[in-house]
């Protein structure tokens, strides 16, 4: 029955690490490796998993393919911070090694709770005894899943918590991604899903020792809001329940939804007693081409830290570093906050290290103005006024402002993709970290963000149009990763 796939063992994985010192060599040359995001030392990245700060420690585990850059079969990977500039990474942690996720270690999350940590995933099957199966409706099996960990390195053995037969009989075998939230005293699961009618929503399930869970309420929109939600987090901020998910087949709404697959961030008001719920506002999370799968976890300061995927499922653009053997990257960490009830991303603090020296100054008053020819940078450009302006961040890209419309343009260098558009009352200040081969912008203080990959790795910065203000360029130094082939 499992024939198509076959489990995969620590093992199987050193011994493949020690018989491909080449690939890596090869991976390790790509110019378009970056700098100062996670990325993997070989194959295929994609969803950040188990996002924790555990005893100072920042613990970031991600979905992970080493053999090859398409990312045919799952498993996790784990890297350490505690300052978010130097990492040490441990590799693949999680294998496919048991009958219950023998096809894919998927995405999942970490609860911090009495000095120990839960992780929950979704252990992925597939069934190939038949060639009738639709993998909606039959032929899958989706398990969640659950180990424990007292430090972040060392783990329980997994324990199968619940299976397809313990979901609803109305839902599909589409159900993933577990995440934990505590309210009154109790837990609460929430599971992304999709229903046999094709209509997303996410599934609360109810515990009070985080191991035994009960089938407890369902949210969703009044009308679809796509077929599948993945990915789902509900978390609270000054008292606002937020929801956010990446809802599956959404048509284009003016310049809204033009990916192939969204991420949206949904004020929620749920009473956990009556289990009336109300989802009230719905907001893009990110304007650019690659933005996928965030998860989002409070540290020992109380911040809401957000990381995501720089990437996204089923695109028609390409990246590439395939050709190099790898593909995908995670995002830099994000401070999540409500302003004025709109929901913000900004880029943490910890992040101004990575300044280097050199920082160039420039004000600029209309006419065309050339700053520099960076290709790693950081910029920041506050605008005292702007009725139109064209920026271009580096040869062949550009981001301009005309009739309260912000547009990025990828031109020729973007492997596929075009542009990306936001409407905007005003244009008052930016805050853009460019990398090798990634751009992620923060607009107005973090109310709206473009995340992309480029491939130009010609540098060109400079500013023209009916515009006034300062335009301040870091360069930016690279992360410091211990492990993985640095240590060979």
């Amino acid at each position: 029955m499992f024939e198509k796939y076959k489990k995969v063992l620590k093992k199987d994985y050193d011994a493949w690490y020690q018989e491909n010192k080449a690939y890596r060599d090869k991976v390790a040359k790509d110019p378009r490796r970056l700098k100062f995001h996670l990325m993997p030392e070989t194959g295929w990245l994609n969803d950040p998993n188990g996002l924790c700060q555990f005893h100072g420690t920042y613990h970031i585990y991600y979905q992970y393919t080493p053999f090859e850059p398409t990312g045919e079969l799952k498993m996790w990977a784990h890297c350490t911070t505690k300052d978010f500039i130097h990492y040490r990474d441990y590799g693949p942690v999680l294998f496919p090694d048991q009958d219950f996720d023998a096809h894919g270690v998927y995405s999942g999350s970490a609860f911090v709770d009495n000095d120990k940590i839960y992780y929950y995933y979704t252990g992925n099957v597939k069934y190939f005894d038949r060639d009738d199966y639709d993998y909606i409706n039959s032929g899958r099996g989706s398990n969640t899943v659950m180990f424990t960990s007292e430090d972040g390195y060392h783990f329980s053995e997994k324990e199968l918590l619940m299976t397809t037969d313990d979901y609803p009989e109305d839902i599909s075998n589409h159900v993933r991604d577990p995440k934990i939230l505590k309210h009154d005293g109790k837990y609460y699961m929430v599971l992304g899903a999709r229903d046999k009618k094709s209509v997303g929503m996410i599934l609360l399930y109810q515990s009070e020792d985080l191991r035994h869970w009960k089938y407890f309420d369902r949210i969703t929109t009044e009308e679809p809001f796509g077929y599948m939600w993945e990915c789902p987090d509900v978390f609270e901020i000054d008292g606002q329940l937020i929801l956010t998910c990446c809802p599956q087949g959404i048509k284009p709404q003016g310049f809204d939804y033009h990916n192939p697959h969204q991420t949206a961030a949904m004020k929620l008001s749920y009473d956990f007693d009556t289990k009336e719920s109300r989802i009230e506002e719905i907001k893009l999370m990110d304007r650019g081409f690659d933005f996928y799968a965030p998860q989002t976890f409070e540290d020992e300061r109380g911040r809401r830290i957000l990381i995501g995927w720089m990437g996204i499922p089923d695109a028609e653009y390409t990246n590439p570093t395939t050709e190099d053997g790898w593909q995908h990257a995670l995002t830099i960490p994000r401070q999540i906050s409500l302003r004025d009830g709109k929901f913000i991303q900004e880029p943490i603090e910890e992040l101004r290290k990575l300044r280097c020296g050199g920082t160039k100054m420039a004000e600029f008053d209309g006419n065309e103005k050339k700053i520099c020819d960076d290709v790693v940078y950081e910029a920041v450009v506050e605008y005292n006024k702007c009725k139109n302006m064209k920026m271009t961040l580096r040869e062949g890209i550009t981001l301009s402002y005309e009739d309260e419309v912000l547009t990025l343009d990828l031109g020729a260098y973007g492997s596929g993709r075009t542009t990306r558009k936001v409407r905007l009352e005003s244009l008052e200040q930016l805050q853009i970290f460019a990398d090798t081969s990634s751009l992620e912008i923060f607009v107005n203080h973090g109310e709206e963000v473009f995340t992309t990959r480029i491939y130009s790795l010609k540098g060109e910065i400079s500013i023209e149009g009916q515009c006034e203000g300062m335009l301040t360029i870091y360069p930016l130094k690279s992360f410091l990763i211990e492990g993985g082939c640095n240590e060979e």
